[in-house]
């Protein structure tokens, strides 16, 4: 390829001013290296589309033409700079700049009206040009979403929608680890998609500090209709809910306005059905523990079922324990037999006395073991109301330990903590 040029610039020697052809000759020698770096090598892959010998590919054609082009814009360029030096022959010069620009290209590869005369728009494109290193770092390449990741954050600065849901504190590391949830985020737009359930939810009361939480549960909220929205918070209304209620239950159950209306007729009419409750009772239950209303309700009839069969509570007793601790239809059920058996079993005490103190089904089984265990140590170990020095199961797993220790133990707190050391 450096040879082929050579002997175009030997031609054209003939043609220009010395000085002309030594300048000429530099830009040749900046191409020559431009295409050393540039050249792409051949291989031969098959017979059809390489030709044996001396001849070369299809690949190295275009690639010397384009080299061939670059040079001769560079010596139209340079031969414009020698025109401006020699005003007297201005335009003979520019005669010479038309000749022999021309001659170079190839007739057959460069189509006319990709050919520009436009000597200044050439050398403000130009790949050789100098630059600083100020006009290096201020060049902007358009950054592009990237095609697949494994990770939302990698779509964080090109995503309008991601970028304002982190601000609202969407944990996107949990919804990432969900089928099918980061492709739905990145269809999304905020303006016309997000925005107006956002405002929805403020519209019923729902703190903006509950926005992330919300959606990081139940991002499929953001494309539920509005009308679905607002009819299933009037439903609610409609069932003697108030405003403020419905505002609290949304906040901690994000599922609760997925739900149809129907649905959730249901499951209203099978919590006051199962558990034989006034309507009262019912929301004071659902209020407190929306989730009823979204999960699953095999736990629910499980736990109703251990309470009267296996713990063997009435049922007033279970409608007494349920109203004053909803979380008892959701709790493991594990749990609920080892403290039942600790309480009544091993304690002694009767049902009557833990239906009237359920909330120490609340309670860590280990830390009403350890207090017990503490008590029975000091001969204090007494449950039975009816007795002397009776200490209740209320203060027994509700009160702080040094509260325990000074009111119903009558001991001190590095007592208790020696005696846990001993367990």
């Amino acid at each position: 390829m450096a040879s082929s040029c050579t002997q175009l610039c030997l031609q054209c020697r003939n043609l220009l001013p010395s000085k002309t052809v030594a300048s000429t000759w530099q830009y040749y020698t900046q191409v020559r290296n431009c295409s050393r770096v540039t050249r792409v090598p051949t291989r031969i892959q098959d017979e059809s589309s390489v030709i044996k010998g001396n001849h070369i590919t299809n690949q190295a054609r275009q690639m010397w033409n384009q080299q061939i082009f670059c040079y001769s814009d560079l010596a139209a360029k340079h031969l414009a700079t020698e025109t401006e030096k020699n005003k007297g022959v201005e335009e003979t010069s520019r005669a010479d700049v038309v000749v022999y620009k021309t001659p170079l290209l190839p007739p057959d590869t460069v189509p006319e009206s990709q050919v520009s005369l436009d000597l200044d728009a050439a050398a403000e494109f130009s790949a050789l040009e100098v630059i600083s290193d100020e006009e290096a770092v201020g060049i902007s390449v358009p950054s592009a979403m990237p095609p697949a990741s494994i990770s939302l954050r990698d779509y964080v600065d090109q995503s309008e929608t991601l970028s304002k849901l982190v601000e609202l504190g969407v944990n996107l590391w949990k919804l990432e680890q969900r089928p099918n949830v980061g492709s739905m985020l990145l269809r999304l737009d905020f303006n016309t998609d997000v925005a107006p359930r956002l405002l929805f939810l403020k519209e019923i009361g729902v703190e903006d500090s509950r926005f992330g939480y919300i959606i990081t549960h139940n991002p499929f909220i953001l494309t539920e209709s509005l009308e679905h929205l607002q009819s299933r918070v009037n439903f609610l209304k409609s069932k003697q809910f108030s405003s403020e209620t419905v505002a609290s239950m949304v906040s901690r159950a994000p599922y609760l306005l997925n739900f149809s209306v129907k649905r959730m007729d249901n499951r209203l009419g099978f919590f006051q059905q199962e558990l034989n409750l006034s309507a009262s009772n019912t929301r004071n239950i659902l209020s407190r523990l929306p989730r009823l209303l979204c999960g699953r309700l095999e736990p629910v009839k499980e736990n109703l079922k251990v309470c009267e069969m296996e713990l063997g509570f009435k049922e007033n007793e279970i409608q007494h324990i349920v109203i004053a601790v909803p979380k008892v239809l959701t709790a493991n059920k594990r749990k609920l037999t080892q403290i039942f058996d600790l309480l009544h079993n091993i304690m002694k005490v009767p049902h009557n006395l833990i239906a009237k103190f359920p909330q120490v089904f609340n309670s860590k089984y280990l830390r009403v073991k350890e207090r017990h265990l503490f008590l029975k140590y000091l001969g204090k170990a007494q449950y039975d109301p009816t007795l002397p020095n009776y200490i209740s199961l209320d203060r027994l797993v509700s009160v702080p330990d040094e509260t325990f220790c000074t009111e119903s133990a009558l001991a001190t707190l590095e007592d208790f903590y020696l005696f846990q050391k001993t367990i």
